[in-house]
């Protein structure tokens, strides 16, 4: 057994409770990771909050981001002093692991969210009294000072990574940036709207702004984040509580519709007013999670004239081959997602979380042993 601090959730909106718990033996497809920072993301409160199924008392934190001290001994993607981005787990012989799409494993909700432990049921950790505590999530349960990690969620980094501000890229950048090159594609001189305007969608923005679209409209209810979105690429701004979406997508596009867009909000009013702004041929993706169980109407005629609405998880993209490009790209200026962070001591999480809760900070990360800005 080895201890550590973690901030452990015992759901339904409660206070996290800093406590030293137990982290299991160390497994041979896994690694040891001191933790150096950890994004904060909407997925790690609705769990908290239980608005999303996930066994508690547990771990969250899913946005990790540190230094490799032990590796089990099957483990051949990284060493001891290894730096590391984490992301999402799965399981690497499905069908679409094999086809080089972990996003659509086929094992992707019980290893990342619904169990609450190893794919074959053992626990990564358990309070210091010994008592249940569940763990594993998204292969890494971040909110503590060091983590077991499965091997497939670590992606090895150059050791001049900024982690306090690309921890992030792991989940909310990699699944707005990855929606955008990966499933979306824009075509030269196409129109993309983007609805919400937190990580997610700002993301999506600065990969956008990297395409040969020529107009990318950024949806949100909140002018600061429409200021920020301008900054990173947009081309134009819709503020929901001044104009009516629908009208305003159409009149930026004079009157065709948009060819492209992506809802990171999950609200169904804004996917029902989007589906019918798209152009003959538009295709909406869908990243934004709403309550389980959540539907929106559609005109079927409407959608025989090559409109499509597809869901993404995490951007369709292989973390090993996506978020080295963002790192890249963030060295070179062309992706300044520092843009969207702000930094808190570990021991801040509670201010963090409800200034995420809030809007009033876009990307919340957590620093462990580090100052913070």
């Amino acid at each position: 057994m080895f201890q550590t601090r973690a901030a452990v959730s015992y759901g339904q909106g409660t206070p996290f409770q800093m406590e030293t718990i137990n982290l299991d033996e160390l497994r041979s497809n896994e690694l040891l990771v001191r933790m150096v920072a950890t994004g904060l993301c909407h997925t790690d409160l609705s769990v908290h909050a239980g608005h999303v199924p996930c066994p508690m008392p547990g771990v969250l934190g899913h946005e990790g981001a540190g230094m490799v001290e032990a590796v089990g001994d099957a483990v051949t993607t990284a060493a001891p002093g290894d730096t590391v981005l984490l992301s999402f787990s799965s399981c690497g012989r499905c069908h679409w692991c094999r086809a080089g799409r972990p996003a659509l494993c086929e094992a992707w909700l019980p290893l990342n969210l619904l169990a609450g432990s190893r794919a074959d049921g053992s626990a990564t950790m358990r309070r210091a009294d010994g008592g249940e505590l569940h763990g594993h999530f998204f292969g890494q349960s971040s909110l503590a000072e060091f983590a077991l990690v499965d091997e497939r969620s670590a992606v090895v980094v150059a050791p001049d990574t900024p982690l306090e501000v690309l921890a992030p890229l792991g989940c909310g950048v990699q699944t707005g940036a990855g929606t955008i090159f990966n499933v979306l594609k824009p075509r030269p001189g196409a129109s993309i709207a983007i609805l919400g305007a937190g990580s997610v969608g700002l993301s999506a923005v600065m990969a956008a702004a990297l395409t040969p679209a020529t107009t990318i409209i950024a949806v949100d209810r909140v002018p600061s984040r429409l200021s920020l979105a301008r900054a990173l690429g947009a081309t134009d701004t819709v503020d929901v509580t001044e104009a009516d979406l629908g009208e305003a997508l159409r009149d930026l596009t004079r009157g065709r519709g948009v060819d492209l867009a992506m809802d990171a909000t999950g609200s169904t009013d804004i996917i029902s007013a989007a589906v019918p702004c798209l152009a003959i041929g538009g295709r909406l993706a869908l990243v934004g999670a709403p309550p389980f169980g959540s539907t929106i109407p559609v005109d079927v005629n409407g959608m025989l004239t090559g409109r499509s609405v597809v869901g993404v998880t995490e951007g369709d993209a292989d973390p090993h081959t996506l978020l080295p490009i963002l790192v890249s790209l963030y060295h070179q200026g062309r992706f300044p997602v520092d843009r969207l962070v702000k930094t808190y001591q570990f021991e801040e999480l509670e201010l963090a979380a409800e200034d995420l809760r809030s809007g009033r900070t876009v990307k919340p990360v957590l620093l462990f042993g580090a100052a913070s800005a």
